[in-house]
C-alpha cells in the first residue's frame, strides 16, 4: 500500500498483500450478497476476534474511508495468518468476500489520500483520541465511551503492524496508555451488561432488570466528582476547562468515581 507520493517512510511498512494471499481460490466459491450486510456479519466462528476491527472499519468509515480500508486490511492479513490454507468452516467464502471489498476499495480510497496511510492513520488517531475519548468523556453515554475506546485500541493495533516502534510518536504513545487504562476502567464488573456495546441481551428487557438499573440511575441527590485534569503541553490552544464536574451514570460509576473498584489478583495461589 503505497503513499500517494509514491515513496514510504523509512520504517513504514508494505501493506499489499502478497501473491500467496491473493491467489484465487481452488474451487467456486459463492459470494455473500453486500447490501445491506456488515462485514462483522458473516465472520466465521474460528475468526471471531476480527470482529472488534471490522466493526471499527464501519464506524469510520464515513468519516475516514482510507483509515477504515486499512482496518479491513488488517483484518484480511490477521485472519490470512490465523488460517492461511482456508480450512475452517466459511473461512474461504469469508476471506474472499473481503478481499473483493478491499480490492475496490482500495483504489477508490487511496485517490483521495492526501498523506501516506501511516501518517495518515496517526494523524487521524490523535484526532479521534482527543475528540472522541479525551473531550467526549465528559460529554458521551457510557455505552458510547466504550465503543470509541475499543475503535482507539483497533486503530492503535493497526498502527503498531504499519509502522515501526521508533517511529510512533510520543504523544500517540501517551494517548495509547490512556485508552488502555481507560479499558480496564470500563470493563463489566457486573454480571449484567448495562452499557454493552451492540444487540442488548433479551434479559434486559425483563420488567425485573429495568426497574433494577432505573434503581441503580437515581443519583441526583449525591454529590458529583470533580475531575482535575493537566494541561496538556502539546495542545496550548485547549479550552477545555482544567476542572470538571464527571458526568455520572449510575450508583455503580459514582462508586467506582469517588472510592474505585477493588481488582481482584491472585497472590500465591490464595483468592483476595
Amino acid at each position: 500500500m503505497a503513499s500517494t507520493s509514491g515513496t514510504k517512510g523509512p520504517y513504514e511498512m508494505a501493506r499489499q498483500p502478497s501473491k500467496r494471499m491473493i491467489r484465487a481460490p481452488t474451487r467456486t466459491v459463492e459470494l455473500p450478497n453486500e447490501e445491506n450486510m456488515m462485514d462483522s456479519e458473516i465472520v466465521p466462528s474460528s475468526l471471531a476476534v476480527l470482529v472488534p476491527i471490522l466493526r471499527a472499519a464501519l464506524e469510520i468509515e464515513e468519516e475516514n474511508p482510507r483509515v477504515a480500508y486499512l482496518c479491513r486490511f488488517h483484518a484480511f492479513e490477521k485472519a490470512h495468518t490465523m488460517d492461511p490454507t482456508s480450512s475452517g468452516r466459511g473461512v474461504r467464502q469469508f476471506k474472499t468476500y473481503l478481499l473483493h471489498k478491499l480490492e475496490r476499495e482500495g483504489e477508490l480510497t487511496e485517490k483521495l489520500a492526501k498523506r501516506s496511510d501511516a501518517r495518515e492513520l496517526q494523524t487521524y488517531y490523535q484526532t479521534f483520541y482527543e475528540k472522541r475519548i479525551r473531550d467526549g468523556e465528559f460529554t458521551l453515554k457510557p455505552e458510547d465511551i466504550i465503543k470509541n475506546v475499543q475503535i482507539a485500541t483497533v486503530l492503535y493495533e493497526v498502527l503498531k503492524t504499519m509502522v515501526a516502534p521508533q517511529s510512533i510518536e510520543e504523544k500517540t504513545k501517551r494517548y495509547a496508555e490512556d485508552v488502555e487504562k481507560k479499558r480496564g476502567q470500563y470493563e463489566h464488573y457486573n454480571i449484567l451488561p448495562l452499557y454493552a456495546v451492540g444487540v442488548k441481551p433479551a434479559i434486559m428487557e425483563l420488567p425485573e432488570i429495568k426497574a433494577a438499573i432505573a434503581a441503580l440511575s437515581k443519583v441526583d441527590n449525591l454529590p458529583m466528582p470533580i475531575i482535575r485534569s493537566r494541561p496538556d503541553a502539546s495542545n496550548d490552544d485547549s479550552t477545555m476547562p482544567m476542572e470538571r464536574v464527571k458526568n455520572v451514570n449510575d450508583i455503580l460509576d459514582w462508586i467506582s468515581s469517588i472510592f474505585g473498584f477493588q481488582v481482584c489478583m491472585l497472590v500465591d495461589g490464595e483468592k483476595c
